[in-house]
């Protein structure tokens, strides 16, 4: 219990890095939840699905958790919702119209049964006895975005979730009315988007993007394979609207689209069902006739434009007169993947167009310098801290909210864990909780160490060698000779003098091992390791993993 009346304020994941943003806000006996993400794993996590925050904390706190509340429905923010709900009974979550129907569809997925689930809008005001929170409509790339204004015993703490400012949206505006009467109010924190805080200038409107996409429809003659975001349902809705137009029908291709234009249909995002047609009616009109609407924008293996781009799907054909329009911009990390894709494409005599200065058929949901300048001047706080984005991010941010009149004493870059306390007189750093990664791994969550993944990569570049031995422990003999066999190593029929240079070697150091008095299977495997490991290092100066096999048998 926190004796000091102060308000604690700390992220369990979201800060250095983009994604599994979680924040949390406690006092004295209550707790509340912003967000529950996911991060998808970098290159280096073989083998790993997602990353989730570390909620440990919230686990041995979990008779304080009063809400969770979400700020819109990406990954980034929902993703790890099923994974807290099988640890921690969350009292009641509240979410906004489309969030909801994401989650309840992640739920369902994964059997998980959940019923307080809770709209919210600008109307809704939820009041616990230390806080009341209310909600301001934001303009993001995923209809129904919030930012979130909690009001605590000491000041108001306001999170904008990721936003951006467009004056010319597809969907309703942003209340700047409200977000601009929350700064006379008097904000005391603000923790905003740091996204694209390193980005100048303001960012395009959606509006812009849908004429580039509308001028592309107007001049394409064949058949448009189109790839987005799934979950930019604005867009899916404006592309399905353009197609209308130019008297093309919708072929959709990828689980996360299906998903996504179920759910825009279900919200009333897209209410015109005759469009949309089956790949076999797609294969039997005519190319002009036809738009193909996928996933793969990000140049993901298995999604459904890569899969047409090495000629694998068995749905569709690359046609000598396709356009590809790729309305999206790489996540970082994608590029090369993205370029592989495009230039496959390209081979097969396609056309190709990306977002570039020829043609703007992309903008981010995240508000570039001048839109985080313009919210810190709408809220005015007295304190800012950057959420939501790299450390450089982080950083440039803290910078843009002190040329916009935060001092700099009142600002913090922080670590997930780091704990700030907001009393009546001041907001100071008080301590840090502990925080790892917890790695899903298929059904296995958290207990992936540091060991497997580093083997992983071991296998994934210097491959795998397996050694056989036969052992007779009785009589101390090997029944047969050692047989070796490996992986991602060397190819054995190239280089068969070195396999059996190895099999010698490891006959050698079992028959020593066998003559010794205290003779045990784990010591026999460790020199086994150990001395076939300096020799192959000194051989070929790669490091596989080395893996001994026994198998008792008997002599005859």
């Amino acid at each position: 219990m926190n004796k000091n009346n102060e308000t604690l304020f700390f992220a369990l994941g979201g800060l250095g890095e983009v994604g599994k943003n979680m924040y949390v806000i406690e006092h004295d006996d209550e707790i509340i939840i912003i967000d529950a993400g996911v991060m998808f794993p970098k290159d280096e996590l073989l083998g790993i699905d997602y990353v989730l925050a570390d909620y440990t904390y919230l686990i041995n706190n979990k008779n304080k958790i009063k809400a969770l509340f979400i700020t819109h429905g990406h990954e980034d923010h929902i993703g790890g919702i099923p994974f807290l709900l099988n640890d921690i009974d969350i009292p009641v979550i509240y979410a906004s119209n489309v969030a909801i129907a994401l989650i309840k569809h992640k739920l369902e997925d994964r059997n998980i049964k959940y019923k307080n689930l809770k709209l919210i809008d600008e109307e809704v005001v939820a009041k616990f006895k230390h806080f009341k929170v209310e909600f301001f409509r934001t303009t993001h790339s995923i209809p129904d975005s919030y930012g979130i204004a909690v009001h605590t015993p000491n000041g108001i703490i306001v999170t904008t979730g990721d936003f951006k400012f467009d004056l010319t949206p597809i969907g309703p505006m942003a209340n700047l009315q409200k977000m601009a009467a929350l700064g006379e109010q008097g904000v005391k924190i603000l923790l905003s988007d740091s996204t694209n805080a390193l980005v100048p200038g303001f960012s395009l409107s959606e509006s812009a993007v849908d004429e580039a996409l509308g001028d592309l429809f107007s001049i394409s003659t064949g058949r448009i394979i189109l790839a987005t975001f799934a979950s930019n349902i604005y867009r899916v809705a404006h592309i399905i609207q353009t197609c209308k137009d130019n008297n093309r029908k919708v072929a959709v291709f990828g689980r996360s689209m299906v998903n996504s234009i179920e759910i825009a249909k279900s919200c009333g995002f897209i209410s015109d069902n005759n469009i949309f047609i089956t790949s076999d009616e797609a294969n039997r009109m005519k190319p002009n006739e036809v738009c193909i609407l996928c996933t793969g924008s990000q140049g993901e293996p298995l999604a459904a434009l890569s899969r047409i781009a090495n000629g694998i799907d068995n749905n569709v054909k690359l046609l000598p007169d396709d356009t590809i329009i790729f309305s999206s911009s790489p996540i970082p990390g994608n590029t090369l993947s993205i370029n592989r894709v495009i230039n496959k494409l390209y081979l097969k005599g396609a056309k190709v167009y990306t977002n570039s200065s020829e043609a703007d058929i992309h903008t981010s949901g995240h508000g570039k310098q001048e839109e985080l300048k313009l919210i810190l001047r709408l809220m005015k706080p007295e304190y800012f801290i950057p959420v939501h984005g790299e450390y450089r991010m982080l950083k440039m941010h803290a910078t843009l909210g002190n040329l916009c009149g935060v001092d700099k004493d009142k600002t913090f870059v922080l670590k997930n864990g780091d704990r700030i306390a907001i009393n009546k007189d001041r907001v100071y750093l008080k301590d840090s909780i502990p925080i790892n990664d917890i790695y899903v791994d298929g059904k296995r969550i958290g207990n992936i160490s540091a060991s497997i993944i580093k083997d992983r990569k071991i296998m994934s570049t210097d491959g795998v060698l397996i050694v056989i031995l036969n052992v007779d422990s009785e009589k101390r003999v090997l029944t047969l000779d050692p047989n070796v066999t490996t992986r991602g190593f060397v190819v054995v029929n190239e280089n068969q003098n070195l396999i059996n240079d190895i099999q010698k070697k490891v006959k050698q150091i079992t028959l020593n091992e066998l003559n010794k008095d205290n003779f045990n299977y784990i010591d026999l495997k460790n020199r086994i390791i150990l001395e076939i490991n300096t020799f192959i290092i000194e051989i070929t100066g790669r490091r596989p993993i080395i893996m001994p096999m026994i198998l008792e048998t008997k002599s005859h």
